[in-house]
């Protein structure tokens, strides 16, 4: 049952929707390929992509906001743009309880144009003008350069560094970079 209705955000290039049946086909095509998911600890198989598309799908249904589809010109499905609960304890001081990550993931042709920073700005405009949250959480691998300047490009400024807690000691990527920013 759903508590909202799901919500669509629109502004210049980007649309921000709900998930579609025929999503789940380029979707898994972006998380198999390894130039995308290179911060990740592997591609995605097609069923583990369709099992996150699942619950993505469902959360914006039942909540009406989530990880939404990003559409832009020429490109029906471009990735995903949204928030989401934080799975584990962020291990930095000063973030507020239960806190909300805004994340992306584009697909290859989607990347260097500002497509990801535009649906970023729409999710954080909906996050502090409709779900009122205190502050919004975002991290990604240290190395993961074009992620840390979309975050920087849309307000958040970096508040530490940690060792994520799902990722082995000892792997590459466990290093990672955490930003924040507090509602105005």
């Amino acid at each position: 049952m759903s508590l909202h209705a799901p919500v669509t955000l629109r502004a210049g290039r980007v649309t921000l929707r709900p998930w579609r049946d025929d999503d789940l086909e380029p979707f898994a095509a972006m998380n198999a390929d390894p130039q995308v998911m290179r911060h990740f600890l592997a591609p995605l198989t097609r069923e583990q992509s369709d099992a996150f598309a699942a619950r993505a799908r469902l959360h914006v249904e039942q909540f009406g906001h989530g990880l939404w589809v990003l559409e832009v010109p020429g490109l029906p499905f471009a990735g995903f743009v949204g928030l989401s609960a934080v799975p584990f304890e962020l291990p930095v001081p000063g973030i507020a309880p239960d806190p909300r990550e805004i994340g992306w993931r584009l697909v290859r042709a989607a990347w260097g144009q500002g497509f990801a920073s535009e649906a970023a700005r729409l999710v954080l405009d909906h996050a502090w003008q409709v779900m009122r949250l205190p502050q919004v959480v975002s991290f990604t691998a240290l190395d993961n350069q074009p992620s840390r300047r979309v975050m920087e490009r849309i307000g958040l400024a970096q508040r530490a560094q940690f060792d994520h807690p799902r990722i082995a000691a000892g792997h590459p990527l466990r290093a990672h970079v955490l930003y924040a920013a507090e509602a105005p």
